[in-house]
C-alpha cells in the first residue's frame, strides 16, 4: 500500500513515462519501416535482373506470367496461414484502388524492359527517382487519402541531385 504522497509520485512518473514509451514505440515502427524499405529495394533490384534473365529464355509475357503466378500462389498460402483481414470486403473498396493489381503487371514488365535497355544500376536509379517524384506528388497533393505534406526546396534539390547522379553514372 502506498502512502498518498507516494501514490501521487507514482502517478506522475507513470504520466511522464507514457510519452517516452509512445515515442520509443513510434521510433521502433519507423526503424522497421526503414528495414522493410531496404529489403524491398534489394528484392526489387534482384527480382528485376532475374525477371530480365527469365525474359531472355521464356519471352516477355511468359516471364511476367511466371513471376505474377508465383507471387499469386505464394500470396494465397501466406494469406491462408497468416491473414487476418477479410477478402470478402473487396467489393466495398473504392474501385480505383482495385487497379493496383494491374499496376503489378506494368511494374514487372517495365522493370524488365528498362533493365534490358539500360543496366541494372541505371534502370533502378531511374525507377527510384520516378518513385520519389510520384511519391512527392502524392504527399504534396494528399492523393489517395494520404495526409498532405508540404514539400520545400530541400526535397526538390534532393531529387535534382539524384537525377544528376544518374546522369553522371551513365556518362561515358
Amino acid at each position: 500500500v502506498l502512502l498518498p504522497a507516494a501514490e501521487e509520485e507514482a502517478a506522475a512518473t507513470a504520466e511522464t513515462a507514457a510519452p517516452d514509451r509512445r515515442t520509443a514505440a513510434a521510433e521502433a515502427v519507423t526503424m522497421m519501416g526503414f528495414l522493410f524499405a531496404v529489403v524491398a529495394g534489394a528484392a526489387m533490384s534482384i527480382q528485376g535482373v532475374m525477371n530480365t534473365r527469365l525474359e531472355e529464355h521464356l519471352g516477355l509475357w511468359e516471364a511476367n506470367t511466371y513471376t505474377q503466378g508465383t507471387a499469386l500462389l505464394l500470396s494465397l498460402v501466406v494469406m491462408w496461414l497468416f491473414g487476418k483481414g477479410d477478402l470478402m470486403k473487396l467489393g466495398s473498396v473504392p474501385k480505383g484502388y482495385l487497379f493496383s493489381g494491374a499496376l503489378g503487371l506494368v511494374i514487372t514488365v517495365t522493370v524488365m524492359l528498362s533493365i534490358k535497355g539500360l543496366s541494372p544500376t541505371v534502370a533502378v536509379s531511374t525507377i527510384l527517382i520516378a518513385q520519389l517524384l510520384v511519391a512527392a506528388l502524392i504527399d504534396g497533393f494528399g492523393w489517395m487519402g494520404q495526409e498532405k505534406i508540404s514539400m520545400n526546396a530541400k526535397q526538390f534539390v534532393g531529387l535534382a541531385l539524384m537525377l544528376g547522379g544518374v546522369v553522371v553514372f551513365k556518362w561515358r
